[in-house]
């Protein structure tokens, strides 16, 4: 490790702990993901990067649910984004050269034939989930994505504790929630991963597919989509009517459209945060041509 980066990543590690935890703290275990098959157990043999290692069998493990952080999604150069680099420190402490016992909760390998699982270290008489370790210290964002919806509720509450007290990376402006009406600033990050936070002022259906308007100035203001039968797994319930007016957080990549959006039957997860909210009466103008029964 060069010097420079030594010390931006002892940088990095102070300010998530004096930032979250405050003297003699400690984390609570994560809740951990119940419910998976079974798996094989293997050793670490080597750390690929902050969510992917290999394993002795020659084989690679993509820790599937805890987004790691890089370089790339601030564009800074490979191996000097401290981030990124605590991540990758933070999992070798905790697994290099230890078994880890594999479960699956969706698809098992991914196009590059990676395995996909949850991954458990064996401590005592108590199991510690890896991806609930990385997501609750503020090293990786949770997600779901097409073929893995399992442990979406209990990702996001072990990521929930770190992002309230700007644990870890959320202490990065890079990595804080962005708000959906500030779309021009959203349009700019097309192809990175991002948490975004709104009102919800429209929901429509058009052939099987949800389309979730966010309140902004249009055309070009913030929308998601999913497949009207994944909102119920992606945490928005079963009512799409019910979601409007509400205050939503919504992540996954951002594409452009006639705005930044996002698919989230690709990869993604939606909150619902607070009850229902009256529409200011500037908010009731809808976009241009666009009717509630088509887009």
């Amino acid at each position: 490790m060069s010097p420079r980066l030594a010390c931006l990543l002892a940088a990095f590690a102070a300010t998530s702990i004096a930032g979250a935890w405050g003297a003699g703290s400690v984390a609570a275990e994560p809740p951990a993901c119940a419910g998976l098959e079974e798996g094989p157990t293997r050793s670490v043999a080597r750390i690929i990067d902050g969510e992917t290692v290999a394993l002795d069998d020659g084989s690679e493990l993509r820790l599937i649910g805890a987004l790691a952080p890089r370089a790339a999604d601030v564009g800074a150069a490979p191996g000097t984004w401290p981030a990124e680099a605590a991540a990758v420190a933070e999992l070798t402490a905790l697994v290099l050269g230890r078994s880890v016992m594999l479960r699956f909760g969706g698809e098992k390998s991914d196009r590059y034939g990676r395995l996909q699982a949850q991954a458990f270290l064996r401590e005592g008489a108590e199991l510690r989930w890896v991806q609930g370790h990385l997501l609750d210290q503020g090293l990786a964002r949770a997600y779901t994505q097409a073929g893995n919806r399992a442990c979406g509720a209990a990702l996001l509450a072990a990521e929930a504790t770190a992002r309230r007290e700007r644990r870890g990376l959320w202490a990065d402006a890079a990595y804080r929630p962005r708000r959906a009406e500030r779309a021009h600033e959203l349009a700019r990050l097309a192809g990175t991963f991002q948490v975004v936070e709104g009102r919800l002022v429209r929901v429509k259906q058009i052939r099987g597919v949800l389309y979730l308007d966010f309140a902004g100035a249009w055309p070009g203001a913030f929308s998601a989509s999913l497949r009207a039968r994944d909102l119920a797994t992606l945490g928005g319930g079963a009512d799409a009517n019910a979601l409007r007016g509400r205050h939503i957080r919504v992540r996954g990549w951002v594409v452009g459209r006639r705005g930044p959006a996002i698919d989230l039957s690709a990869a993604g997860l939606i909150e619902v945060l607070d009850a229902a909210w009256r529409r200011p009466p500037a908010l009731e103008r809808k976009p241009p041509g666009l009717a509630e029964t088509g887009r």
